[in-house]
């Protein structure tokens, strides 16, 4: 009979759940008090919520904010997949070290520097601080990103695969639709997920680059805590966190079905 023995390494784990978690479930259960501090919980209530719903001002900010993620994650997705494909590609070591070099430049750029360059490069050229220019920001620190969530599947893939693929006489839109892409998608997957939430989360670069009355969800989160605790702002916190929560779990089993329909195809060419 196996004795279980105790684990260290299971209480740090839990410590540091209970330690990222804690704030949040704090916030989340009092987004339902009465009340309208956190000091003590004055009993359940749904009027926080019935207020943010209420608030037109934060809808319609939380509407652009969404909107500002879904694009760039899809435009840098984009982006970042054919720049990862053409790092993988270069066949020059300096040239291919030099552009990694400067991919993770930006991944390690502290976000204050890159929304001050992002303003001065704007008013330089004189482009008006809106939806645009925050459009554009998000854009570029998210292809990053997303480069290097792709580039490890491309330097997965054979090229053997390739080249079974072109001896049967497919050609090269064929390879990169047929072959690269599905073989490279889950890379794909992880690079707009993670391109989506670090544009819902970013606040440092949005604070620079936004104006003329355009702001996002953090930028005005801030401006409100500054003005003193409001619990409408736990509620958006809550309804943020499910968002969240289901785009992880959306994540999982989109992941699950490609790792799945993958291994059933190389089932079927191997039978």
């Amino acid at each position: 009979m196996k004795t279980r023995t105790f684990k260290w390494r299971n209480l740090y784990l839990w410590l540091v759940f209970i330690v990222l978690y804690a704030p949040i479930i704090f916030l989340i259960v009092y987004s339902f008090s009465k009340g309208t501090t956190m000091n003590n919980f004055h009993g359940f209530t749904w009027s926080h919520y019935q207020d943010l719903f209420a608030d037109s001002r934060l809808i319609a900010i939380f509407l652009d904010t969404l909107l500002i993620a879904l694009l760039s994650s899809i435009i840098a997705t984009i982006i970042g997949a054919f720049g990862a494909l053409g790092i993988s590609n270069t066949t020059r070591p300096l040239t291919k070290n030099t552009l990694l070099s400067l991919n993770n430049i930006l991944m390690v750029s502290p976000d204050v520097i890159i929304g001050a360059s992002f303003l001065i490069f704007f008013t330089a050229l004189k482009i008006p601080l809106g939806f645009g220019s925050v459009l554009l920001s998000h854009i570029a620190f998210s292809i990053p990103i997303v480069v290097l969530m792709v580039l490890p599947k491309v330097q997965e893939m054979s090229t053997s695969l390739l080249d079974a693929a072109a001896d049967l006489g497919a050609n090269n839109w064929q390879l990169l639709s047929q072959v690269v892409v599905p073989y490279i998608m889950p890379g794909i997957f992880s690079g707009f997920f993670m391109a989506l939430t670090y544009s819902l989360d970013d606040f440092a670069v949005t604070f620079f680059v936004t104006g003329n009355g355009f702001t996002t969800l953090s930028v005005e989160i801030y401006s409100r805590a500054r003005q003193g605790i409001n619990l409408e702002i736990n509620a958006l916190s809550g309804l943020m966190f499910l968002m969240a929560l289901i785009l992880v779990i959306g994540y999982y089993f989109i992941n699950q079905y490609s790792s799945r329909h993958r291994h059933a195809a190389v089932r079927g060419r191997r039978s």
